[in-house]
């Protein structure tokens, strides 16, 4: 679908919109997808320790790497389109550096004890960051095996950087948002936003509006909030997102702005994708 006729991506377009291709690569769920900087390649990581790479220009799966060792998940592409970082499924905690030219890794990432839950990539360096069950979260260069900074929190954490990379926001629980200066990160947070939360939820996500305006956040339960990332005031609230089966199933529904900040896009238990 073009979007040249109204030169803007506004109702009328997302609702043109209409399913082309249907890929069945995988064998399991697919836990994460990343598209390269160039748009050029689009790249998934699946619960059956496969990695798929997709040529976007093409339409069509151009190649398939396994990791049957360590499995995968979270996979992110570096501002490389041959390397990639993901966190592990299988024998450690893990976060692998790994070179898709020959499919070998390039460094180890160690330190998280439980399940990685979070990465993000810096949009302007080498620099990423990492949340873990272990209740830490994590920030690292590609260039060096070892952490630059840790930080402890309360409880399950998301994070991710804003589109300038100059900061970062954490998620801790379901109910705080903290947004933190990347270059003084140890002296803690210039702003904390308290969120709304019920007993037993937890934050699944958490990304900035292309604009930087916006903060979004999703939860367990399947309720998404648009927040603003100057005040942290609530903007909109999305619900009704998960099923039953989902819930019970504890997967972690995905969303995401769209390029011009203007909509938000989020998975549906029943798609197919």
């Amino acid at each position: 679908v073009s979007t040249q006729s109204t030169g803007k991506l506004d109702e009328k377009v997302w609702r043109s919109f209409q399913i082309s291709k249907v890929f069945r690569e995988n064998q399991n769920r697919i836990n994460a997808l990343d598209y390269s900087s160039s748009g050029e390649l689009l790249i998934t990581s699946s619960d059956d320790d496969s990695i798929v790479i997709y040529d976007c220009e093409e339409g069509k799966p151009s190649r398939t790497l396994l990791s049957r060792k360590y499995g995968v998940s979270l996979i992110r592409y570096t501002h490389a389109q041959n390397t990639v970082l993901h966190a592990s499924t299988k024998l450690d905690d893990t976060i692998r550096y790994l070179s898709l030219h020959d499919n070998k890794y390039l460094r180890y990432f160690k330190g998280h004890q439980q399940r990685v839950v979070s990465l993000s990539m810096s949009p302007i360096d080498d620099t990423f960051i990492s949340g873990s069950l272990d209740k830490s979260i994590r920030l690292w260069d590609l260039r060096s095996p070892n952490c630059a900074g840790h930080m402890h929190v309360r409880g399950r954490p998301v994070a991710s950087f804003d589109p300038h990379g100059l900061i970062f926001g954490a998620g801790i629980d379901a109910e705080l948002i903290k947004l933190y200066d990347v270059r003084s990160f140890d002296r803690g947070p210039f702003s904390t936003f308290k969120m709304p939360c019920e007993r037993g939820t937890e934050l699944s996500g958490l990304s900035f509006s292309p604009d930087t305006k916006n903060i979004l956040v999703s939860t367990s339960n399947g309720v998404i909030r648009v927040v603003d990332a100057f005040n942290g005031q609530i903007i909109q609230t999305f619900t009704g997102i998960l099923t039953d089966r989902t819930e019970k199933q504890g997967q972690h529904l995905g969303c995401c702005f769209s390029p011009d900040s203007n909509f938000v896009l989020s998975g549906k238990s029943f798609f197919n994708c």
